[in-house]
């Protein structure tokens, strides 16, 4: 090995070169992909991604992206569609074909079948006078950026591109159709994320499990209550409505002659309440900031629907 070789100078010329390609393709976006956007915004198919090599690799990765995003999707090995996977593509869906330059063999089946069919095509290369290029009814050009390993042209500047664009096309489809937290949450019930995007709906317990009293309840009724429910406080409702809470704290002040009270005496009027659509996530910043351990839920009425525990949020991952 080279005494003058430095791999971190190497990671840094790497990252300028690809960082300038990425700075030279966004400077150039121009009416093609917003036409791209318009294109797959109005499918009433499925966008059918394809590649073969790298390209291959980051076509699979964009379909896997449109898809979690709200844009259905689904990608196609170039190879395989030419033994039989063409079936996939239907003439209500556009494919996406990937290669650097244009001229992929393996590209030629699918190509040729769009054009048959009259399925939309947009072409992602480097070389917009290529087959693929040419054929494009969308062309999405990448900026000529050399490759950032210098005298070898492996993918590297070139594939980054592609992700990127790929990227730049789900999130432009992302806020062109109002895609939410609570859309991404139904691509991804598991795992971190899939808790995060979780709703307070999603986690309370409702029904009779919800500890609920009249304000005239004689305070031993609203104790068994308390005791029954297990959530360590009672609701107070008049009316239909939230009108206060019962906790221990409240028990505690008003120790002397408790049992001679009412409900409505002993409560603590306008509880901090969250309604079923917050997300679990900012439900769980809420206790911590106002140090409580129990959220009463309440729709626009301020009728009660619900009841939300901290150890809830904590059992499904909400952290």
């Amino acid at each position: 090995m080279s005494q003058s070789f430095n791999a971190a100078e190497v990671g840094r010329r790497v990252l300028r070169t690809e960082a300038d390609a990425l700075g030279q393709m966004a400077d150039g976006l121009d009416g093609a992909f917003s036409r791209a956007v318009e294109l797959v915004h109005g499918l009433k198919g499925q966008l059918v991604c394809t590649g073969v090599g790298k390209s291959g690799h980051v076509a699979r990765k964009i379909s896997a992206t449109l898809a979690s995003t709200g844009t259905p999707s689904v990608f196609v090995h170039a190879t395989e569609a030419s033994h039989g996977d063409l079936g996939i593509v239907r003439q209500e869906d556009a494919v996406l074909a990937l290669s650097k330059s244009g001229e992929t063999k393996e590209l030629a089946d699918v190509v040729a079948y769009a054009k048959r069919f009259g399925i939309p095509l947009i072409g992602m290369t480097a070389v917009a006078g290529s087959a693929l290029g040419k054929a494009s009814d969308v062309l999405l050009e990448l900026p000529a950026a050399p490759e950032a390993a210098e005298g070898v042209d492996a993918p590297t500047t070139s594939t980054t591109l592609q992700i990127a664009l790929g990227d730049a096309l789900a999130v432009a489809l992302v806020e062109r159709r109002g895609f939410t937290a609570g859309d991404f949450k139904v691509f991804h019930p598991g795992g971190k994320l899939g808790s995060l995007l979780r709703t307070v709906a999603d986690l309370m317990h409702r029904g009779a499990e919800v500890p609920t009293v009249p304000p005239d309840a004689a305070m031993p009724d609203a104790l068994l209550v308390m005791t029954e429910k297990h959530f360590g406080c009672v609701g107070v409702t008049d009316g239909g409505r939230l009108a206060g809470m019962i906790t221990d704290g409240d028990l505690r002040r008003h120790m002397d002659g408790l049992l001679t009270h009412t409900a409505g005496e002993v409560m603590t009027r306008g509880p901090l309440t969250v309604s079923p659509g917050m997300l679990a996530g900012e439900a769980l910043k809420l206790m911590n900031d106002r140090g409580v351990t129990v959220l009463f839920v309440v729709d626009e009425t301020q009728a009660p629907v619900g009841i939300l525990h901290v150890h809830d949020l904590l059992r499904a991952g909400v952290l």
